[in-house]
């Protein structure tokens, strides 16, 4: 597997599938979101498509569930059992940027956390986190859940206003490096995701 990359959120609705579109796209890699939960407007994928990842570079899912709610209740919901083997790396020969669900101690079922897959899969994972009140203890803890397990920190991406003593914090506390932030954007496409993270970012850090 080469040069792939695991976003992870610190709570659901911090911006991750935006930061995974824009790495995706800056990349040139393919794009997987392991269980999709909640098919309302198509999906992740379907905004990642939106934000400009060719659809020949969006992977299909492992699982489409319908309930947008954690995967262990929602495969319930719909009256499927979730196989870990099929949550394996899929195979390319392209970078792959892989998106998760929530934060990195969601359930995927009732005896497997995201992070655990994480684990597994041994690959560096980027943890997006807003940069607003909260964000400090949600940003540590997850750090420590990765840890925990052994899993690969890349670094974190904040998105939202600039809040540099929160961002410095976080950053020095755990000891981890701080890749950049995505601001709020008044118009979200696939130039705006672009070019926003072109000025936060840089290519170096993910290479």
């Amino acid at each position: 597997m080469t040069n792939t990359i695991v976003v992870t959120g610190t709570d659901t609705d911090v911006g991750k599938t935006i930061f995974a579109a824009a790495l995706a796209g800056i990349l040139r890699a393919d794009y997987w979101k392991p269980i999709q939960s909640g098919l309302d407007g198509g999906g992740d994928a379907s905004t990642v498509a939106r934000l400009g990842v060719p659809a020949d570079r969006i992977l299909p899912e492992a699982y489409r569930l319908k309930t947008p709610c954690s995967p262990h209740l929602s495969a319930e919901i719909d009256g499927l059992e979730i196989d870990a083997e099929r949550l394996s790396l899929p195979p390319t020969s392209n970078p792959l940027v892989i998106e998760g669900a929530g934060g990195a101690l969601v359930p995927v079922t009732r005896q497997l956390l995201y992070a655990d897959l994480f684990a597994r899969w041994a690959k560096p994972v980027v943890v997006v986190a807003r940069t607003s009140l909260g964000t400090i203890n949600h940003s540590l803890l997850t750090i420590e859940a990765l840890r925990a397990r052994a899993v690969p920190i890349l670094g974190i991406a904040f998105n939202g206003e600039a809040n540099e003593d929160s961002e410095m914090t976080i950053s020095s506390l755990a000891s981890v490096k701080r890749l950049g932030r995505l601001p709020r954007l008044a118009l979200v496409t696939s130039d705006t995701v672009r070019a926003a993270f072109s000025d936060g970012f840089r290519l170096e850090d993910f290479q």
